[in-house]
């Protein structure tokens, strides 16, 4: 014979958990039950509420009582059969889970525990600081989130939307800025030619007429320059200066263009709290 002994309170409880014979071995197991519990043949009170799949009302049979399935009940279930207790449910009238009032009392099931018109709550119950001061919660065996599906905006095809990295004014500083730099350049060449005349037959550093230098101008701001030779220093300046400020702005509008069309893409509908409700 195989015996527990254990202290207990003031005394000491000693249970017969298997026996042993050199014929047949062991006969039993030697875990022991510690579930003790003062439950057995208990009849405790449910409240529960209705939703699916963790509470939902079975098929009733003529003339027998309302009868609920689903995973919480499943639970429960195997709550009684392990602790050995009978419950009666019912549901809960208002059919809320349970919120304080102004008045500080609850309502729910929250509220049929407080006011001992229910022992137990069965359901899927939100756990909150607020419940969690007034009740006892058993240990959660699921979580789950709830999410909000709306519809994808439809994407609006903007021809000019190649212009939004830079504002209209900067536009127009740019747009102004090319023939006047066209025009220094042909001023700065004639000056050039007319102090230092080019021998017959040698090729022009550059071409005289004024549209051939806005179109340089141009050129360099579209990163195609002409093959056109700078001779003087001052012309060499100004191009010089004109390059550099083709290269700021241009990588400025690579980057403002990539972080448009990224922020487009990431754009939020849901912008207050009036968003939600349409």
């Amino acid at each position: 014979m195989v015996l527990c002994f254990r202290c207990h309170g003031q005394g000491s409880i000693t249970r017969q958990l298997a026996t042993w014979d050199s014929v047949h071995g062991l006969n039993g197991s030697l875990k022991e039950n510690r579930i003790e519990n003062g439950m057995q043949g208990v009849t405790v009170k449910v409240v529960t509420l209705l939703e699916d799949p963790f509470v939902m009302v079975a098929e009733n049979i003529l003339g027998q009582p309302k009868r609920y399935k689903g995973f919480s009940i499943d639970v429960l279930d195997a709550l009684a059969k392990i602790l050995g207790f009978k419950y009666d449910i019912y549901q809960v009238a208002d059919s809320k889970y349970g919120s304080q009032l102004p008045n500080g009392s609850w309502n729910g099931m929250i509220g049929e525990l407080i006011n001992k018109r229910a022992d137990l709550a069965v359901s899927a119950i939100t756990i909150t600081p607020e419940r969690e001061n007034i009740v006892d919660f058993s240990k959660r065996y699921m979580d789950y989130s709830v999410g909000i599906l709306m519809r994808k905006p439809e994407e609006k095809i903007n021809i000019f939307s190649l212009f939004a990295p830079f504002d209209l004014a900067v536009w127009a500083c740019i747009a102004a800025a090319i023939p006047v730099v066209g025009v220094l350049i042909f001023l700065l060449n004639r000056m050039q030619s007319l102090h230092c005349q080019n021998p017959a037959g040698a090729p022009s550093t550059m071409s005289n007429s004024l549209h051939s230098a806005v179109w340089l101008v141009y050129g360099a701001f579209v990163h195609q320059g002409g093959d056109s030779a700078v001779g003087s220093v001052a012309l060499r300046i100004v191009m010089g200066s004109w390059w550099l400020f083709t290269l700021i702005v241009c990588s400025s509008y690579t980057a403002n263009l990539a972080a448009y069309l990224t922020v487009s893409r990431m754009d939020n509908t849901i912008r207050d709290e009036l968003s939600l409700y349409g």
